[in-house]
């Protein structure tokens, strides 16, 4: 790729990527593919969205390509670092460093307070907060006057915002979101959903999202859609009605496949 002068502009890397990502569980009768073979590139700056019907492998994606699981096979990538190389202790500080985690629970320690939760991290690694870059953060999520009260005392979506003020605050080379609203209201969905929006645009993070909320998934640049563990589709400046088409339609889908090896279990077992 050049620019208008001609110059060569290296591409940049990645967030994240997976090659020929495979994930099996069990062995027999009982064995599941649950990633099949898949290869995807988590763009950087951007907010992707993964979604897809129950069982689709949304998320066993999401926690292999965050390093939270072991593929069966097939290459994990965090920016330059492929994960299959890296022993215990390696990863285990990849994943403090430069991966930034928002669970559905919030994942919040209920004896510390808000301001301990969101530092927590960067005290695990003996880092010094940025004291410019902490203030930044927590005016965006908007929580100066609950720095001091324990996860108990904040709503539920104050308390997914502590989450997500957790996860950006060591700037970390990707965020990945599971579910990040789906134990909120819709205001105060709306709230974080606006914030990972604002981290992106404004602060050029990289956040990956699995969620089944086509309103969610309206909020991210790009949308990726499993099904029976392979990206079958792929969206771009998604709509909630765009979002809610297609997994009408990968639902019906999920259905027929599903009618179709009931049946054929049925008819081995009468010739049986």
């Amino acid at each position: 790729m050049q620019d208008s002068s001609g110059t060569t502009l290296r591409r940049p890397l990645p967030a994240a990527r997976t090659v020929g990502l495979t994930k099996v569980y069990g062995k027999g009768e009982a064995r599941v593919v649950a990633l099949d073979d898949v290869s995807v590139e988590l763009e950087s700056g951007a907010f992707t969205a993964i979604m897809g019907p129950s069982g689709s492998g949304k998320s066993t994606l999401m926690h292999c390509a965050a390093g939270l699981d072991t593929p069966t096979s097939g290459e994990v990538w965090i920016g330059d670092i492929e994960l299959g190389h890296l022993k215990d202790k390696a990863l285990t500080a990849l994943r403090r460093d430069r991966v930034g985690f928002i669970f559905q629970a919030f994942n919040l320690l209920p004896t510390l307070s808000a301001e301990e939760n969101i530092l927590l991290p960067l005290a695990i690694a003996g880092r010094t907060p940025d004291g410019a870059w902490f203030d930044t953060v927590i005016d965006t999520v908007g929580l100066r006057d609950r720095l001091r009260h324990r996860p108990s005392e904040l709503s539920g979506g104050q308390q997914q915002r502590v989450a997500c003020a957790r996860a950006l605050v060591s700037r970390p080379d990707v965020i990945f979101a599971d579910e990040p609203t789906g134990n909120l209201d819709s205001r105060s969905g709306a709230e974080v959903l606006a914030f990972l929006r604002r981290s992106v645009d404004e602060f050029g993070q990289s956040i990956v999202m699995v969620t089944h909320d086509p309103v969610a998934a309206s909020h991210t640049d790009r949308v990726l859609f499993l099904a029976d563990g392979r990206i079958v589709e792929e969206m771009r400046e998604p709509t909630a009605e765009r979002v809610l088409e297609q997994m009408a339609h990968l639902d019906r889908s999920a259905a027929t496949s599903q009618g179709l090896r009931d049946h054929d279990r049925v008819a081995v077992a009468q010739e049986a």
